[in-house]
């Protein structure tokens, strides 16, 4: 390929680029690499003076205005600025601003380069009567309906002042609208928004400004047009616009020196995540406007300020692949294989994709030229498909219905969007659920943590739950930070787990939506883990407060042969597998009544007052609402007595409550 060829594709590359990004709100590619096409041209240019053209992409500033709109030709061009990638490129931009000016030091002003659209507002005695985008710079489209739905445009001025006036700005989309958007279009069924920007750009070029107004744009002003002579610097302009009602970015800091700006710059690059909007660079200029125009414009750009570009966080490239991970908590995470790209210096070859109804909802398939974003320190993410550049040969993703780790059935609740493997002792979660199946509400074996439960699975120690009851002292005592004497505890523990009970066991297996209060539920009425495996959904559902979202995920857990082997291991093992006490009695006057335990009772511990109270077929809550039947207070209640209070629910001392729970177990007189 020539040079005059390359030349040509360029351009071709870089209108292409530019007629997708500012006439059809679809860029297909990313900022950066645009900025490195954009440098390529400019300097074989700059180098080859013969190869120039006035139609190069480098001689304008954007696209035809869209026919869709009324155009707006502009009274001054709006430029865009030079972009500077480097230190050493905003060094040599202050040699050439000082050498120009014949002066020793230039003061600048620094202002965030916010990642939006660029607008101009006009005013005449005071109101608002035109806003225009910036089109190529030279001629905008006309979107005034859409500005005036803008909360941060100002209507009317707070000064009448008399004549025309026209102010500058950037409409944006702040993250937090731009998340809430995002959410209300998945819950929709339309796709979601790959990022702000775009999303901003969309907003402000719809055709109906009720439209616009559903996006809750930003808007920040940043430029006075023809400042009256008292107004000397780009400083007290923006003083003056704040003045006037315009709402002006407020992280603007003047520059004694190319040095001061440069700290600017490493400061708001580090800080950038702590902003509710993006921006992608810093705009420095020089602050005096007698500086700015002697100094002038050439080609596209003025001489007088300079944009430095952040490091890229966004970047396009192809997805090759979507493999499936098991997460520790039994999730299954699907992740993309990407070709290699580099974004923000870093090249980034997986990123993910949240799950599969974020995968559909985004239209995204193997195969695609996609949008990659890696924000600060965050796990890089694809946002979306560029449906532009699909050949047909795209494959639409399928979640697996098996595990990829176990093989055990995948089970995906209607409605919920993680799909979760089934299997207790998968591998994958295995470290997770044993800390679980440990935990005080589970079989409470201390001194079984999160370390120890790494070390166990880790060194294949435990495979399974029933492995734990064949640990001994010794074998214990050779792990790291694991001495004899806590190793002989903990073995003690293990077994003392043994006899914990049903309702204890099933909170352990971690059966999804199965926690403490429905634990004991399901131990209370069925009594042995027998009956429960072989109750069928309906029967399940008989059991109070057990829909048939709890009876679905039951049946799913019994289906499972590893499920089945693992509880008959357990059983092997020594644990019980039936409810201790006696069952409730059926005639209990506490049966279906809610109680809430507040305090320290002197005759039992907590524990037992829940048990005597789920023998009596009454339920037990941790929070206070108006469903609640009793609160039980014993010494030092905290919170939840007063909230009973507030909401005139029955307290009950200790006395009143043991009374209680006698009158509930005496017969009923026939």
């Amino acid at each position: 390929m020539t040079l005059h060829d390359r030349v040509e594709r360029l351009r071709e590359q870089l209108d292409d680029a530019n007629y997708r990004y500012y006439v059809l709100d679809a860029p297909t590619i990313s900022d950066a690499a645009y900025d490195k096409l954009l440098r390529e041209l400019q300097e074989i240019e700059e180098q080859h003076p013969e190869l120039r053209s006035e139609l190069s992409p480098t001689r304008r500033i954007g696209a035809a205005p869209s026919s869709r709109f009324a155009p707006v030709e502009h009274r001054a061009s709006m430029l865009s600025l030079a972009n500077a990638f480097s230190t050493d490129e905003l060094r040599a931009f202050d040699e050439r601003v000082r050498k120009m000016l014949g002066e020793a030091q230039v003061g600048y002003i620094c202002e965030l380069k916010i990642d939006g659209l660029a607008v101009a507002l006009r005013y005449r005695d005071g109101a608002f009567v035109q806003g225009a985008t910036r089109g190529d710079g030279r001629v905008g489209e006309e979107v005034t309906g859409n500005l005036r739905v803008i909360p941060g445009v100002p209507l009317r001025l707070r000064e009448r002042l008399r004549g025309d006036f026209e102010a500058r700005g950037e409409v944006y989309l702040r993250k937090s609208d731009f998340h809430a958007l995002n959410q209300r279009r998945e819950r929709e069924g339309a796709a979601r928004f790959a990022n702000p920007r775009n999303a901003a750009s969309g907003g402000l070029r719809q055709l109906d400004p009720e439209l616009t107004r559903e996006r809750h744009l930003s808007f920040f002003a940043y430029t006075l047009v023809d400042p009256s002579p008292e107004i000397a610097t780009q400083h007290a302009a923006l003083e003056r616009l704040r003045a006037l009602g315009f709402p002006v970015n407020p992280n603007v800091r003047p520059a004694e020196s190319i040095e001061h700006a440069i700290a600017f710059c490493e400061e708001w690059e580090r800080r950038r995540d702590e902003l509710d909007y993006e921006i992608d660079g810093v705009a420095i200029k020089v602050d005096r406007f007698d500086f700015q125009d002697r100094l002038g414009t050439v080609a596209r750009d003025p001489r007088w300020a300079v944009a430095f570009k952040f490091k890229a966080r966004e970047a396009t490239t192809k997805l090759e692949a979507i493999t499936v991970s098991v997460g520790r908590t039994g999730t299954l995470n699907p992740n993309a294989v990407l070709a290699p790209v580099e974004i923000g210096g870093i090249t980034i070859r997986n990123a993910t994709l949240h799950n599969e109804a974020y995968i559909a909802g985004n239209d995204i398939r193997i195969g695609d030229t996609v949008i990659v974003v890696r924000a600060g320190d965050v796990i890089p993410r694809v946002v979306g498909p560029i449906r532009e550049l699909r050949s047909g040969k795209e494959k639409i993703f399928h979640m697996p219905t098996k595990c990829p780790v176990c093989g055990a059935d995948v089970d995906r609740p209607e409605g919920e969007a993680m799909a979760r493997c089934t299997n207790a002792s998968c591998p994958a979660q295995l470290v997770e659920r044993l800390r679980h199946y440990a935990s005080r509400g589970a079989m409470d074996i201390e001194g079984l943590g999160d370390v120890l439960s790494e070390q166990l699975v880790a060194g294949g120690v435990v495979k399974s739950f029933a492995d734990l009851y064949a640990l001994d002292a010794t074998r214990l005592a050779s792990l790291e930070r694991l001495g004899e004497k806590s190793a002989t505890n903990l073995v003690q523990a293990i077994a003392v787990s043994k006899a914990r009970g049903l309702t204890r066991l099933l909170v352990g297996l971690g059966i999804r939506y199965v926690g403490e209060q429905t634990a004991a539920i399901l131990a209370r009425d069925f009594r042995t883990m027998e009956a429960l495996s072989a109750a069928d959904e309906e029967h399940l559902q008989r059991s109070e407060g057990i829909g048939p979202e709890v009876a679905a995920s039951l049946r799913l857990f019994f289906a499972q042969k590893r499920n089945r082997d693992a509880i008959a291991a357990l059983a092997a093992a020594g644990v019980e597998m039936e409810e201790r006490g006696a069952a409730p009695a059926p005639d209990s006057a506490l049966k279906g009544k809610r109680f809430v335990l507040t305090g320290t009772l002197a005759s039992m511990t907590r524990d037992e007052a829940k048990s005597a109270l789920e023998a009596l077929g009454a339920r037990t809550s941790d929070s206070v609402s108006g469903k609640t039947d009793f609160v039980v207070a014993g010494e030092e209640a905290g919170s939840k007595l007063q909230r009973a209070r507030e909401l005139n629910v029955p307290v009950l001392d200790e006395a009143a409550f043991q009374h209680m729970l006698t009158e509930a177990r005496s017969p009923t007189p026939q």
